[in-house]
């Protein structure tokens, strides 16, 4: 396929989650999944570039959802996933396997620093948390300047491991 058709189904894909996340989510909904789907757009094999982009619209905003909770009621914004295959009119058997090979795709998780809302990313538990020798410490356990610098990376979605000198 060509550069500029793929270019092309790119944006009507970021048009389609446009829509849906000025209609039922928010604005920082909306700039994950637009920034999902330039992402996938920079990859060698491009994932929108077959298929019906309506499933691939579907599944970017499940994928994003699902690694936020958006589907459990006790956080906000809260969507049950069917309002995503009504609105695009999809089934929900397609758009999980497809928001799966998504999550699967990025390595997205719980958590996932670059994909995560505000919220999630506050209350991440493992934001007290630290690798060192390959151990989980309190972050406290640092001396204050590595403290910082783990701070100052993880604000930028980076994540830091520690080793110390075992001689």
């Amino acid at each position: 396929m060509e550069k500029n058709k793929i270019k092309e189904r790119e944006n009507e894909l970021l048009d389609l989650v446009r829509i849906f996340c000025s209609q039922k989510l928010d604005k920082e909904y909306l700039f994950l999944c637009e920034k999902l789907v330039k992402k996938m757009g920079r990859k060698r094999d491009i994932p929108f570039k077959s298929g019906k982009l309506e499933i691939w619209a579907a599944a970017i905003i499940h994928a994003i959802g699902s690694i936020n909770f958006l589907f459990d009621k006790s956080f906000q914004p809260y969507l049950k996933s069917d309002e995503i295959n009504e609105f695009f009119q999809t089934k929900s058997s397609t758009v999980s396997t497809k928001s799966r090979q998504i999550r699967n795709m990025f390595d997205l998780w719980y958590f996932s620093p670059e994909f995560s809302t505000k919220k999630m990313s506050n209350d991440n538990p493992f934001n007290d948390m630290v690798m060192i020798d390959g151990m989980i410490a309190p972050v406290s356990e640092l001396p204050e300047e590595l403290q910082i610098l783990l701070k100052n990376e993880r604000a930028n979605g980076r994540d830091l491991e520690f080793t110390t000198d075992s001689e």
